[in-house]
Parts: structure tokens; C-alpha cells; sequence
């Protein structure tokens, strides 16, 4: 069956109110907008094929922003002055697609789970509609105009209603348009609708963290739940590198920010450096950020000759501008000759220097290629590095 769903979001939201931010659809919780963890639930759900947002008239410019490159997934349309009427807009802008259900949801309930979505899904049939509720938990009391308690309401049989609601498409968009025409706009959700058109509602299990932002509080919660959540699992990322550079006459050899004097010398645009180009391109490999080319072109002059430790040291800017620590760096250095043991220690305290880190998070390492290939031939040297970075805010659980 083809499942759409359709997110509604073009309310002003005046009880969470004023923020520089806008409304509270798009204040940020964990570093992203409200909306944009919500419509990431629905976008990575592979059960739905389409979805459809409303948006209120003076919002594209945040929806954009607030969804990115993912704003290209949806159909955006314009919502109207009620809740109400913004969700028949949003049902008739599938109306081309005609799907066998939808899914309708509030655009500020963004802790929709992958469980529930489907439990909603997998209730569906052709008649009836599937409502997500929670069992009333607390003691309901009635009270009258001036206040005093005036019965106890038995609490047996009552649920809360929260969304997404789903039902078979046609008959749904039937009822919102049989509303509409008959003036009625003080339902309070869409099963209300489908209740009074004549619609079978049936409720399954919802979700205590399915919770509705609605007042500047449940956004402040909703911002140190993720952001307690995403702290607990910290980003550590590892980043490889591997350079290798010929040999040309010359009296010696940079490896790792150090000086060896040999009987040649490593042929490249810079001092040539392999060390240090492996370690370059291992730690702009923790941030996705290109490669040692990207960010300095052999083609370009000015980088003639140049003392590599500038790579390695713009390389940790990049990293510690995203917040990222370095954990530790592994460098391999594969040749025939020169020695590498007696400069470990001086290469160490280069590195430790160049990335911030102790030499116990360093690790240099030298291996011959058993007079294999160009390396055994004595025509070059290699390195591989591996660099381990811990960046805030992690993937959650």
C-alpha cells in the first residue's frame, strides 16, 4: 500500500512565546529545529513514500533553513487559519498522488519513534483509522465556574490522543471537505473529524516520549534531553592517511617535523614531508574537509618548498574549530633507509608539539618492505596515518 504523510506546522505557537528564532516549530533543540527532527522521522521511514508539510504563508525562508538540502524531499504548501483548515490543505496536496493512507502529524512532536510510526502503519486497513493514545494515568477532577471540585471523573476507558493519526486517504479527505463545507472548524483533531463523518477509529499504544512542544518549557526540556542524549554518546571519528614521495640527489630527508641527514632527498612541492602529508589528510578525514590538495594545491606557488608542519597545524585548526579533541595520532613509516629509531623521540615531540597532545597519544612506527617494489628498491618512502578525534554532540542511541 502507498502511505503519504502530511506534517503540520503553520501555527504561530503564541504560548511557547516571543523568539528570536520564530515560531516554536522552528526553535532549535539539540542544534536543529524543532521541525527538522521531526521530519527526519518520516523521511528516513522507508514505509512512507511521500510527504507533504504546511507551512504558514511568511515561513519559507525558516523552513528552508531549518531543512537544508532536505526541503528538496517534500512538498511544501501553504497552510490556512486554523490548524484545521491547514491539514485539508496539506490532504489535497496529495490529491494527484491519491495514496491508500496518510499519516497526520504535528510538526511539533519531534521524538516520533521509528516503533511507533510503524505500530501505526501496520493497523491500518482499507475502513478504519488508527489513533496513537496513552491510557490516562492521573486522577481527573471536574470543577465548575468558580473553581471548586465538583465530581471526580472515573478515569477507566479515557486515553490521550496524540498523533500521528492515520486513516485511509479518500474517506479522511471526504470528511475534512464535509467539515469545511458544513462551516464546522472547532474539531480538535483529525479522529474528531473522522468520528463525526462516520469514519471507525481504532486507538493503539502511542509513546510517553511522544510528547507535543507546546510552551517554552517543553522546549527547554526538549533541548537538554538531546543535548544530555547526544553528550552521553560522544562523535569519536578515525581518519586514515597515505603518501608517498620518490627519492632525488639531495643530503638528507624531513619525516615527521624532523631533519635526517641521507644521502638523497624526498622529491616534492614542499619540504615533502610524507609523515606529516599521511597525518594531514588522516585528520581533515575525521571532518569530511577534502585532502591536503584541497586545501593547499601543489599547483600553487606559494606552498613551494614549504615546511609541512603548516599542513598538519591547519589541519588541527579545522579540527578544533568543530570543537573535536585529538586522541591520538599512528604514523607508519615504510622505507629501507634512513634509521628511523634513533629520531623517534624528537619526531614524537614534533608531533606532540604540532597537534596539542602528549607524547604517550603518539605513536611512530617504522617498517621496511623486505626489499619489495619501489620502497625495497630504495626509490621512495610511504607513510600511513590513522588519527582518532572526539568531536561533541554524538550519534544518539
Amino acid at each position: 500500500m502507498r502511505v503519504a504523510a502530511v506534517i503540520v506546522a503553520a501555527g504561530r505557537g503564541e504560548r511557547a512565546g516571543q523568539s528570536v528564532e520564530g515560531p516554536k516549530q522552528y526553535r532549535k533543540i539539540g542544534g536543529e529545529a524543532v521541525l527538522a527532527h521531526t521530519m527526519r522521522a518520516f523521511l528516513d521511514c522507508p514505509l512512507i513514500d511521500h510527504v507533504v508539510v504546511v507551512i504558514h504563508k511568511e515561513d519559507n525562508a525558516l523552513f528552508a533553513l531549518a531543512l537544508g538540502d532536505h526541503a528538496a524531499r517534500v512538498t511544501a504548501v501553504t497552510g490556512g487559519p486554523t490548524r484545521q483548515e491547514s491539514t485539508r490543505l496539506g490532504l489535497l496536496a496529495l490529491k494527484e498522488q491519491t495514496p491508500d493512507h496518510v499519516l497526520i502529524h504535528d510538526g511539533v512532536r519531534p521524538f516520533i519513534s521509528t516503533d511507533l510510526l510503524e505500530r501505526v502503519i501496520f493497523n491500518l486497513t482499507p475502513h478504519i483509522g488508527v489513533l496513537p493514545v496513552l491510557a490516562v494515568s492521573d486522577t481527573l477532577k471536574a470543577a465548575g465556574p468558580d473553581a471548586m471540585v465538583s465530581a471526580t471523573v472515573p478515569r477507566a476507558g479515557l486515553y490521550a490522543a496524540q498523533t500521528p493519526q492515520a486513516f485511509p486517504y479518500l474517506p479522511i479527505l471526504n470528511a475534512h471537505n464535509a467539515a469545511f463545507a458544513a462551516g464546522r472548524s472547532d474539531f480538535t483533531d483529525d479522529s474528531a473529524i473522522a468520528e463525526w463523518h462516520g469514519l471507525p477509529v481504532r486507538i493503539v499504544e502511542g509513546s510517553v516520549d511522544n510528547t507535543k512542544l507546546t510552551w517554552a518549557k517543553d522546549i527547554e526540556m526538549a533541548d537538554d534531553r538531546l543535548s544530555q542524549k547526544y553528550s552521553a554518546f560522544p562523535d569519536v571519528r578515525t581518519g586514515n592517511g597515505y603518501d608517498v614521495h620518490a627519492f632525488e640527489p639531495g643530503n638528507g630527508v624531513m619525516l615527521a617535523g624532523v631533519f635526517i641527514e641521507h644521502d638523497q632527498k624526498l622529491s616534492g612541492h614542499s619540504d615533502a614531508d610524507v609523515a606529516l602529508h599521511a597525518l594531514t589528510d588522516a585528520l581533515l578525514a575525521t571532518r569530511g574537509a577534502g585532502d591536503i590538495g584541497t586545501h593547499f594545491p601543489p599547483s600553487d606557488p606559494q606552498w613551494k618548498g614549504a615546511a609541512s608542519h603548516i599542513f598538519v597545524e591547519h589541519a588541527v585548526k579545522i579540527v578544533k574549530e568543530a570543537g573535536g579533541r585529538i586522541a591520538n595520532a599512528d604514523v607508519t613509516l615504510i622505507c629501507e633507509a634512513p634509521k628511523v629509531g634513533p629520531h623517534r623521540a624528537a619526531m614524537t615531540a614534533a608531533l606532540s608539539k604540532m597537534l596539542g597532545i602528549s607524547a604517550d597519544r603518539i605513536s611512530i612506527k617504522a617498517t621496511t618492505n623486505e626489499k619489495l617494489g619501489f620502497i625495497g628498491r630504495k626509490e621512495g618512502i610511504a607513510a600511513i596515518a590513522t588519527a582518532s578525534v572526539i568531536y561533541p554532540g554524538g550519534l544518539p542511541e
